[in-house]
């Protein structure tokens, strides 16, 4: 009986290390396809011919209500031979139809857009998921613009006396996106020398992996 015992024992912290190494094994594989994801996502918002730095280790948390996010805003700072590029903010639009709406919004040192990436959302399919890139061609319309183009007042849906096209029977789901990245703007303006003053993060040179497509 206690050889029985022992047996039995064996077996089973043999059977709990196994399931211990496939867990971590495949906690580490989902991590590393997160980051894949995200590399691929941040290199779409600001081309990786603009940056020599490691943008996935260079950044920065901001906690601020102008951002509206309501937590924290992880920001991603491109530099090229150590001179400041660009940022990229992770902003929040609370107000979506379905609840927030995540996304990636790239801003040069001039104050210009240099591109806008949904990250997540739940937004009703076939109208207001024509944010998505691989939906329509609607969130590239911001690539270029800034505060001046068009003036701040202006950052707005048609329907709200704006400048840019709201969906055909969704106009809430536009309406919060395009108020996001206007306060990202805003944000930016103000506080971007601080932003890209900050010493970067142990690990922020660049490497091989950062410029993946």
């Amino acid at each position: 009986m206690l050889f029985t015992g022992v047996l039995l024992f064996a077996f089973a912290a043999i059977g709990t290390s196994m399931v211990a190494v496939t867990y971590e094994q495949s906690r580490e594989q989902i991590e590393r396809n997160e980051r894949q994801v995200l590399r691929r996502q941040l290199n779409q918002v600001i081309s990786p011919e603009r940056y020599d730095n490691n943008l996935l280790e260079d950044r920065i948390e901001i906690s601020d209500p102008g951002l509206g996010a309501g937590r924290p805003v992880t920001v991603y700072r491109a530099y090229m031979q150590e001179t400041p590029v660009a940022a990229v903010f992770t902003s929040v639009a609370p107000d979506g139809y379905n609840g927030s709406i995540r996304l990636l919004v790239g801003i040069d040192v001039n104050g210009i857009v240099t591109g806008v990436r949904v990250l997540s959302h739940r937004e009703t399919p076939g109208l207001g998921d024509a944010i998505e890139a691989g939906r329509s061609d609607w969130i590239e319309g911001f690539a270029g613009r800034s505060l001046g183009d068009p003036p701040v007042q202006r950052w707005r849906v048609r329907r709200d006396g704006g400048v840019f096209d709201q969906f055909t029977g969704a106009t809430i789901t536009p309406r919060a996106v395009v108020n996001a990245i206007r306060k990202t703007l805003l944000y930016f303006d103000e506080h971007q020398e601080e932003i890209l003053a900050r010493p970067a993060p142990d690990g922020a040179q660049a490497d091989e992996e950062t410029h993946d497509e």
